[in-house]
């Protein structure tokens, strides 16, 4: 079973174009999809899952559907917290939470505080990222430390990620059938299996995901190293 998975959520305007519905409604559905997936993960014994909300580049969007999506984020988080509570889910956001409307945030920064102690799983929310600017992020606070070059290792930068103390993924899915990380987790990802199903994400299912983690499980992981290095 993988530690770590991650999951670009890609399809929910599609979805919702397709029924001749509003992209919102797409959104809405998405949402019911991505408690879906939690809930297995946990199930699984899945150690952390990382769910990919709001890019940097999303505020290009039009102003309503991007007040809808943190509106949704408010409204979700606010009805799913006894459950994190209760199934010990510890949850954490990766990426620039100051740009956040203020009610997200209070409600970000509430569930953050009261899910701290909950040692099951740990669910992110990357939102407001970019994994170029994460990178960026690190360095700059790598520099004003006043490290010394040589200072300067992977795990120090590691150290610096918004995932700091978190293993990389093991597994990356983008549902919808797009083959492209669009930013998510660059320097994380470095050696991560991907998964690109055909399926838009409001259709994703935990049956979708268990099939994926069947395919996950026949693979072998080579970090580098020859078939003969690894014994196979």
């Amino acid at each position: 079973m993988p530690r770590h998975v991650a999951v670009i959520m890609d399809g929910n305007g599609r979805w919702a174009t397709m029924r001749g519905l509003p992209r919102s409604e797409g959104h809405r559905a998405g949402t019911e999809a991505a408690r879906a997936i939690v809930t297995r993960c946990r199930e699984l014994g899945v150690g952390h899952l990382t769910l990919y909300t709001f890019s940097k580049e999303n505020w290009g969007r039009p102003a309503d559907e991007v007040k809808f999506l943190f509106d949704l984020l408010v409204r979700f988080l606010t009805r799913e917290l006894d459950t994190l509570l209760t199934q010990s889910i510890r949850f954490v956001v990766l990426g620039e939470m100051g740009a956040l409307p203020l009610a997200t945030r209070k409600v970000l920064g509430h569930v953050i505080a009261k899910t701290a102690g909950c040692t099951a799983m740990t669910l992110n929310l990357a939102l407001n990222y970019s994994g170029r600017d994460e990178i960026l992020r690190a360095c700059r606070r790598l520099v004003a430390t006043g490290a010394p070059p040589e200072a300067i290792t992977e795990e120090a930068l590691a150290a610096e990620l918004y995932t700091a103390g978190q293993p990389d993924p093991d597994l990356i899915i983008r549902t919808s059938g797009e083959m492209r990380l669009s930013g998510y987790l660059l320097w994380q990802s470095a050696y991560s299996e991907f998964a690109f199903p055909e399926t838009l994400w409001p259709d994703f299912s935990p049956a979708h995901l268990d099939a994926i983690l069947d395919d996950y499980q026949n693979r072998t992981r080579r970090f580098g190293l020859t078939g003969e290095q690894i014994g196979s």
